[in-house]
């Protein structure tokens, strides 16, 4: 690890054992635990733990107030809004110690988490979906999708620019801002064109 790639404000604490990636930002009072990866050019907002053997990937933004705990795995290009919520354990008790039962849990690349929202342990969330603010997910969420509420529903689609699709009648839309175009099929939305 060295501290000539990246930046760390003099109030955070990177423990030893952990790697950062190239062009990584990490703010005030954040903890950077041991055996954590942290990829090339990511923000580590205030306030924010990443947790032994947590992985993220390349250009992951994480936003004030998150704990980022064992058992977490984000891939390159994930947005965790500030003081969402990751949980690393299904049934946890303060008088049972359960620190080898910890449940992984994938966010793929390029979704999005909103603020406040909770992400319950055990689940795969997939690419470029996007999580409402304030939502508690208890179910994976397919790739695209865009789920809000307690506990968390599906209620659209998600281009990977971050606009809400809408799909004609031949099951195809079109993102406003890249213009390029997803289709609809068997409960699923894939890209089928680039820009």
């Amino acid at each position: 690890m060295s501290k000539e790639n990246y930046f760390s404000h003099e109030t955070a604490v990177i423990d030893e054992g952990c790697k950062i990636g190239e062009g990584s930002r990490i703010w005030h009072f954040s903890h950077i635990m041991p055996d954590c990866v942290i990829g090339k050019n990511c923000n580590i907002g205030q306030n924010v733990v990443v947790s032994p053997q947590v992985v993220l990937g390349d250009n992951v933004k994480v936003q004030n107030n998150v704990s980022i705990y064992t058992g977490v795995i984000c891939e390159d290009d994930v947005f965790l809004g500030p003081s969402m919520v990751f949980t690393n354990i299904v049934n946890p008790r303060s008088a049972v110690v359960r620190k080898d039962q910890y449940v992984k849990t994938l966010v793929k690349k390029g979704a999005s988490i909103g603020a406040n929202a909770t992400i319950v342990c055990g689940i795969e969330i997939g690419e470029f979906a996007f999580i409402g603010a304030g939502a508690v997910v208890i179910r994976d969420v397919h790739p695209y999708a865009l789920v809000v509420g307690n506990p968390a529903k599906h209620i659209g689609w998600m281009s990977e620019f971050g606009h809400r699709l809408e799909f004609d009648l031949n099951n195809l839309a079109v993102c406003p801002e890249s213009r390029e175009t997803y289709r609809l099929e068997a409960g699923r939305v894939e890209k089928v064109t680039k820009a």
